[in-house]
């Protein structure tokens, strides 16, 4: 496997060339929103000069050619989670909002009081909230998988948590707080030796590794574009056809409909039974765009070589006094949670934005994590494909910044 050429691939994100605080931008943020190449941005701009025009409902050419770039992304979507067929991918706003559609569109129906809904104490807000509002709604309880204190799901005892009563678990397939790649795959098969359907939050897992729905076997498996090089609001879902086909849509409105009466409504066949209205046509052909770049890059490369980043960053970090990395899971992608000694994380993110590298301090949204480990937050630095060893170091010289500011 080659080495990327980490040059040519700098040139292509014009963000990356600038100066903040008169130091060149060292961008470490990308487990929150990464950053878009020319790629991208030139399809976005290309569909509002050239195509920008409604889908599904013209006879013109723009509408057409809209259209067709329009599906186009839903199947290059499929084919980058290997997906059995384009109606298994529906379109949403982002991960959040997937979640919310799987809660109140299939979940929902089959609660009772008492029934179960198992997630992980690892979870980002996003699945955490949708579940605890159904519980409310439903009475039903929410349990959740416990974590060690090197940030991995502590399984010892998972056996016990999935019971006849569990309607679902849904869990994060990569940790956003701590890097920690949960080993899903083997909790998906124990899930459904117990017919208990899986939902994966995959929001911090594509951007870094392959992911291939159909060796998972998981039921759905949620994603954001922003994460992965794409615009915001937008994001896909997938989910297994026949869970889609008997599910009802969550929301009404143009285009999921094939016919309207006031005595009645004949929903859409799949997948825009569960796209109501105008879509983010744009966000669409730019995530396909975001695709195209990432599958040019090579997916099994990316992966590489934002491992490298992140094993010589922990190594130059642990060698540090004074500084404790949160998270130190032995399957880790590329996030490097940690404090400082005496100094709260959001000091340390503004001293770092000073120096020109920008970091994520806070919870996270992932304010369980952070009560775990008795802390109130933690700095951040997430890794992509584009960063360097230099900008490595140069968290390294930042943390150190800190320190001398603070002795």
């Amino acid at each position: 496997m080659g080495a990327l050429d980490l040059t040519a691939i700098r040139n292509d994100f014009p963000i990356l060339h600038q100066e903040v605080h008169g130091q060149p931008l060292v961008y470490l943020d990308n487990a929150a929103s990464s950053q878009k190449p020319n790629l991208v941005i030139d399809a976005i701009s290309d569909y509002y000069r050239q195509d920008n025009a409604n889908v599904h409902r013209g006879v013109h050419r723009l509408s057409q050619r809209a259209t067709d770039a329009y599906e186009a992304a839903r199947g290059k979507v499929r084919g980058f989670v290997n997906a059995k067929s384009d109606k298994e991918i529906i379109f949403v706003r982002g991960a959040t909002e997937a979640i919310n559609l799987v809660a109140q569109s299939f979940v929902r129906p089959m609660l009772s009081v008492g029934d179960e809904i198992l997630i992980s104490h690892m979870e980002h807000h996003a699945n955490i909230v949708p579940w605890q509002m159904l519980c409310e709604q439903t009475g039903a309880k929410l349990k959740v998988i416990p974590m060690t204190l090197t940030g991995e799901l502590d399984l010892s005892g998972f056996d016990t948590l999935l019971t006849e009563r569990t309607k679902i678990m849904a869990i994060g397939h990569v940790s956003n707080a701590l890097g920690t790649v949960n080993p899903v795959k083997d909790m998906i098969a124990k899930a459904h030796a117990k017919n208990i359907p899986v939902l994966l939050d995959g929001a911090q897992a594509v951007p870094h590794m392959a992911v291939d729905v159909q060796d998972l076997d998981c039921d759905f498996y949620v994603f954001s574009g922003h994460k992965m090089f794409a615009p915001t609001g937008i994001g896909a879902m997938y989910g297994k056809q026949a869970l889609l086909e008997d599910m009802a849509p969550w929301q009404g409105g143009g285009d999921m409909i094939l016919s309207v009466s006031f005595e009645h409504t004949q929903y859409n066949e799949l997948p825009y039974k569960f796209e109501a209205g105008t879509p983010h046509i744009s966000g669409a052909i730019g995530l396909g765009a975001a695709i195209d770049y990432m599958n040019m890059i090579g997916v099994d490369k990316i992966a590489q070589h934002e491992h490298n980043l992140l094993v010589a960053a922990t190594e130059k970090v642990t060698a540090l006094d004074g500084v404790r990395i949160i998270g130190t899971a032995q399957n880790k992608a590329s996030v490097l949670s940690f404090m400082i000694d005496g100094v709260h994380p959001h000091d340390v993110g503004t001293i770092f934005d000073q120096q020109g590298v920008a970091i994520r301090t806070g919870h996270h949204c992932a304010q369980p994590v952070m009560q775990f480990f008795g802390i109130p937050a933690t700095a951040r630095a997430s890794f992509a494909f584009y960063n360097t060893m230099e900008e490595v170091d140069a968290l390294v010289l930042g943390i150190k910044k800190v320190q001398e500011l603070f002795a």
